[in-house]
């Protein structure tokens, strides 16, 4: 089959943004070649105009949580109270229903230019816990709402199989649990990975996994080579459980299992010791941070300067998706970080949207995507220079202008595999999908 050949009229090429280049894309929808000086569209070229970036990595979802927009924003209350209301939305969710809101909020995501999506998913049996026909109903429903939304996803299947420290799981948790870690194991080994497909593993939180069996998870993902994700000191109160339980800190639990390394990826990483900081950043233990939801519960800013510079690489997430904006993930992560020292310029945009891109899809699993050089997958946001939120800086500050002024609204293509999903803002497989996101919430209501 012939190459297809994309014409950026900007590219950020890791260092700096490039005027005028072509990528040749071969049939597997992989860059073949990258050719710079490019100054017109070749004939039969696809056109991206504005600043072509790779593709977004949303490295840390919980799809359901979609519905809560809104209805979590009112009032006050704590992550706990929070936590209540996101249990109820929980209990409506069969396979076809979250089939239905999953698509929406991956095609969402799409439009936002987001590529890949690492879903941390626990929402595994029916209300009550009896598991479905299929044991894997509800991932494989995911699975395929990110086929059907043209993304690429890492299904982080999560290990939750205690309410706290060893406790029972409380009615509302009983279809997340399969009881005992090698029951998880067993039921997650029925996945198979498929193209655009990645089966990883997730302890949903120390709390939420009994000591003993956290290296049940470790050990399935080490055999593996899987990616492993875990909640990890989001909130002070599991810190001083844990403490009292253990007699150490979550981190130091996890490191005594085995659990932290260089494919594990701790979420959140917010209130953490200077000897769990130096733990994580030994072992090459990732960092997700997902700054808008860490805002949104009231969690607190983490140390993201701190672990990066002591070893671990920072990846970025929507999570609770309060909104659905990874350039809006980068900004906040330097923002916070401003407000918290007095002080600015904590990243460049290089280093934030590497933290966007390359560095997100490795955590997920995906070395090889995330730039825009021969060999890696075709995957592509075009973020357009000419809105009202981005227009009038000099085109060699592109990426300035992406991280810190632009937003998901600005996204204007985006590709998979060298296939548009996103062309001139509309998805290409769903149609309306402000609409789908409205009728599948709809459909959960009470």
């Amino acid at each position: 089959m012939p190459l297809t050949t994309y014409w950026l009229e900007h590219a950020w090429l890791d260092t700096h943004v490039e005027p005028g280049v072509a990528l040749d894309v071969d049939a597997e929808g992989r860059v073949e070649t990258v050719r710079t000086g490019v100054d017109a569209p070749p004939p039969g070229a696809e056109i991206l105009r504005g600043l072509t970036i790779p593709g977004l990595a949303n490295t840390h979802s919980h799809a359901f949580h979609r519905a809560l927009r809104g209805t979590v924003q009112v009032g006050s209350g704590t992550f706990w109270t929070w936590r209540e209301t996101m249990y109820t939305v929980a209990q409506r969710l069969t396979p076809d229903s979250y089939f239905a809101l999953a698509r929406a909020v991956y095609a969402e995501m799409a439009l936002a230019g987001i590529t890949a999506v690492g879903e941390f998913h626990y929402l595994h049996h029916a209300p009550g816990g009896t598991p479905y026909a299929d044991p894997n109903a509800m991932g494989e429903a995911l699975i395929a709402a990110a086929a059907d939304a043209g993304i690429r996803i890492t299904l982080l299947d999560t290990a939750y199989l205690s309410s706290g420290f060893g406790a029972a799981p409380e009615p509302h948790q009983l279809r997340f649990t399969d009881g005992t870690a090698d029951a998880w194991a067993e039921r997650v080994s029925a996945l198979k990975e498929r193209d655009g497909v990645r089966v990883g593993a997730a302890i949903h939180s120390v709390r939420a996994v009994p000591a003993g069996q956290l290296a049940t998870v470790a050990d399935w993902a080490r055999d593996r080579r899987a990616p492993l994700h875990v909640h990890l000191s989001e909130q002070t109160a599991e810190n001083d459980a844990c403490l009292a339980a253990h007699g150490m800190t979550p981190t130091q639990l996890l490191a005594e299992h085995g659990v932290l390394g260089a494919r594990t990826t701790g979420v959140h990483n917010t209130h953490l010791t200077a000897g769990d900081i130096a733990l994580i950043g030994s072992s090459g233990t990732g960092t997700c941070m997902c700054p808008t939801t860490e805002r949104d519960l009231a969690d607190g800013i983490g140390p993201a300067v701190a672990l990066q510079k002591a070893g671990s690489p920072l990846s970025l997430g929507s999570d609770s998706h309060a909104v659905v904006d990874l350039l809006e993930e980068a900004r906040a992560m330097e923002l916070n970080e401003r407000l918290r020292t007095r002080a600015r310029g904590h990243w460049t945009a290089a280093a934030l949207l590497r933290a966007a891109t390359a560095d997100g899809h490795a955590a997920l699993g995906r070395p090889d995507t995330g730039s825009l050089t021969p060999g890696a997958p075709a995957d592509l946001t075009t973020i357009a220079l000419d809105s009202v939120r981005t227009a009038g800086p000099v085109p060699r500050l592109a990426a300035e202008t992406a991280v810190f002024a632009a937003s998901a609204a600005d996204v204007r293509h985006t590709v998979v595999g060298g296939r548009h999903v996103v062309r001139d803002g509309a998805h290409a497989t769903v149609p309306d999908v402000a609409a789908a996101l409205a009728d599948s919430i709809a459909a959960l209501r009470g």
